[in-house]
């Protein structure tokens, strides 16, 4: 007769997970004691004593027909992340998402594949700076007001522009110079490559001179066809405003229209080169 490993024996009534022991079976397993078992379901299943002491089996196998993703993980921990409770949506796996609070106190919904594939071990603070001081600061043309809090993970700061504008940026934007002020300075580069004065663009002018727009027809800036009318049109725009100078049967006198129109460009640009740069310059 085989031997018996030595044991701790269990009583009738004595619960592995989602198993209640009944009885000796009366079968031994590798020297183990093999129990007789129902399940919570009301399956018997026989099993044996280490098996049961490891916890490798806790049910007959009925709640590995459940979707995997609803498993309950409420108080486990994955990195810096404890889940609280599943809340009711899923991604495209089916996998329902868990409300999880981190240990730097933010709380953020992932997914349960997420969390047990290793994907997501914080709210988002692993993969961005830590919270520092920066009120007082100044980076580039702003300087830091208050903290903001976070969103979705992120250290958020109010700052004021040497401007005047108020303006929220993520910490890791001032900390790397991404952000250096609340976009005036972009908008300072494109008015001075633009030439933009009194609302014209110098730049804009002098191109227009040469180039014509890929949907262009005529061969002629400012001048098209309408097929509904049947009529050339010619018009300009100045200043930010578009002028009609009428709609002509024939092309030639769409075109002339348009000549004569661009004489207030003609106008303009003597100005700007003329009067506009000769006051701007330093004597």
């Amino acid at each position: 007769m085989e031997e018996i490993k030595s044991q701790k024996t269990v009583a009738p009534g004595s619960r592995f997970g989602h198993l209640t022991v009944i009885c000796d079976s009366g079968e031994r397993k590798n020297g183990y004691i093999v129990w007789k078992c129902r399940c919570d379901c009301g399956n018997i299943i026989n099993v044996d004593m280490r098996t049961l002491r490891r916890g490798t089996v806790t049910d007959c196998g009925c709640l590995t027909k459940l979707n995997p993703w609803q498993k309950d993980i409420t108080g486990q921990r994955f990195g810096k992340l404890t889940a609280k409770y599943s809340i009711d949506r899923k991604d495209s796996s089916g996998s329902y998402y868990w409300r999880c609070v981190c240990d730097c106190g933010g709380e953020i919904d992932v997914p349960l594949r997420q969390l047990q594939a290793g994907y997501r071990k914080s709210c988002g603070c692993l993969s961005h700076p830590p919270l520092k001081d920066f009120v007082g600061k100044r980076f580039g043309k702003l300087t830091v007001t208050e903290y903001s809090g976070k969103k979705n993970g992120v250290h958020r700061w109010k700052c004021i522009c040497d401007c005047g504008n108020e303006v929220t940026v993520s910490q890791s934007h001032l900390q790397s110079g991404q952000t250096k002020s609340c976009g005036c300075i972009q908008a300072s580069v494109y008015a001075e490559n633009m030439k933009l004065i009194d609302g014209t663009s110098v730049t804009a002018l002098e191109s227009s001179r040469n180039r014509l727009r890929s949907t262009n027809t005529s061969g002629h800036t400012g001048v098209y066809w309408d097929k509904k009318q049947k009529k050339w049109y010619a018009r300009i725009c100045f200043r930010n405003k578009q002028y009609y100078l009428g709609s002509y049967k024939n092309k030639e006198d769409a075109v002339k229209a348009r000549q004569q129109g661009e004489e207030m460009h003609e106008e303009f640009l003597d100005w700007y080169y003329n009067d506009y740069l000769l006051c701007q310059s330093p004597e």
